[in-house]
């Protein structure tokens, strides 16, 4: 059986684990995640990179390990070149990093795959999620950004919509965390974190937020969605866990504008990706 990790590197973690191919699943007695600070110098990173990822692979055959890693972006995916020039991995801009760890990991460049973190979250999802078996498929996680995805029944692409026009702004302004803390704060005066904090405050004000922010997804959905045709949404990210408490009247903002495309909510939400970069490198491989 093929070796194969999934990483899933973000602005403050690293995710990991080994992935069984056949069961299409994470090998939960495997699973890493440690704390990064992507605004720390370049050899602090891969130090603890490559710290992390040695204790999910000590037990493995390094010349039949495969590795597949989501990555925000911008980033020159094929070549593993981060092209991040503002904010995190700074001290990264313009490095190798599929040369880095290769050389670190005594393994081949051929060994590792990167892919885009959101097209990564749908691969995991079409792998071993909640829309095995569909074609295609549009994809959105809702959290502190707004990620896009789309699968077109063999790979899924970032379709990086989340500075789109939309409303008086961009698509991100009222479809992300933010959207909440600062509607909230506009009606109450008061601070939340998110829509977890939301659920624990009064029904009143819940209902109003939820189906504002309904009315905005919907209005994302028949923008821009819809043009994909897609044969279902998979919905994944934070804001997805509050999904009951917009549903209905997304449902029926869509239905009003005649779009009947079935919802699937993550499984495996932060899992995905792990799961999306280790297909892909699959797919790569083959």
């Amino acid at each position: 059986m093929q070796n194969i990790v999934g990483i899933d590197i973000g602005g403050s973690h690293i995710t990991l684990a080994q992935v069984d191919p056949e069961k299409r699943e994470i090998i939960s007695s495997t699973y890493v995640r440690e704390h990064v600070n992507a605004f720390d110098d370049k050899e602090v990173i891969f130090s603890e990179w490559v710290s992390a990822i040695n204790k999910v692979t000590h037990d493995l055959v390094k010349d039949n390990l495969l590795i597949g890693i989501a990555m925000p972006g911008p980033f020159d995916y094929e070549n593993g070149v981060s092209l991040m020039q503002q904010g995190k991995f700074i001290d990264l801009y313009q490095v190798n990093i599929k040369e880095e760890l290769a050389k670190r990991l005594s393994v081949s460049q051929d060994q590792i795959h990167f892919v885009n973190d959101a097209a990564a979250f749908m691969e995991g999802e079409v792998f071993g999620g909640c829309v095995k078996g569909f074609k295609n498929i549009f994809g959105v996680t809702l959290g502190t950004g707004l990620g896009t995805t789309f699968y077109n029944g063999e790979y899924a692409t970032d379709e990086d919509l989340w500075d789109s026009p939309f409303k008086d702004s961009i698509c991100e302004d009222y479809l992300a965390t933010r959207w909440f803390v600062n509607y909230y704060a506009e009606l109450t005066g008061e601070q939340i974190s998110g829509t977890k904090e939301l659920l624990d405050k009064p029904v009143e004000i819940q209902t109003r937020i939820f189906d504002e922010y309904a009315d905005s997804f919907s209005g994302f959905v028949v923008k821009y969605v819809k043009n994909y045709e897609p044969e279902v949404l998979v919905i994944g990210g934070n804001i997805a866990k509050a999904y009951p408490y917009f549903e209905k009247r997304f449902i029926q903002n869509l239905t009003k504008n005649n779009i009947n495309l079935p919802v699937r909510i993550s499984a495996i939400f932060e899992d995905a990706a792990i799961l999306g970069a280790a297909s892909y490198a699959l797919k790569k491989l083959k």
